[in-house]
């Protein structure tokens, strides 16, 4: 199971509503790089192939290839403003480090 917060399902909500994308999913994968070896990617998309599992959370469709789910399985998403900037934060139980702005990881 892959999981939205119900700030990041409203941020969501948000921009589908402000680029106008009616009611596409996100499609979550795991790409080779960063400074930890793996990075998180986050898109929005219409439809799941047939390489896809497809999750649901707070509402909002969520698409995950097969490889990219044996890196994100459990994974809760949340949205967070700070300091720092806001965006989109994985909290991974598979990670096994990640780096120090979060948007790579270690498995």
């Amino acid at each position: 199971m892959i999981s939205l917060t119900t700030k990041a399902a409203e941020k969501v909500r948000e921009i589908r509503q402000t680029e106008n994308l009616g009611e596409q999913g996100l499609r979550l994968r795991v790409i080779g790089g960063g400074c930890s070896g793996f990075s998180y990617d986050l898109y929005f998309e219409d439809e799941m192939t047939e390489l896809d599992q497809e999750f649901e959370s707070e509402g909002i469709k969520l698409f995950v290839d097969m490889m990219s789910f044996q890196y994100l399985e459990n994974t809760t998403i949340d949205y967070v403003e700070g300091l720092h900037g806001a965006g989109f934060k994985f909290s991974n139980p598979t990670a096994k480090s990640t780096c120090g702005c979060g948007s790579s990881f270690s498995a």
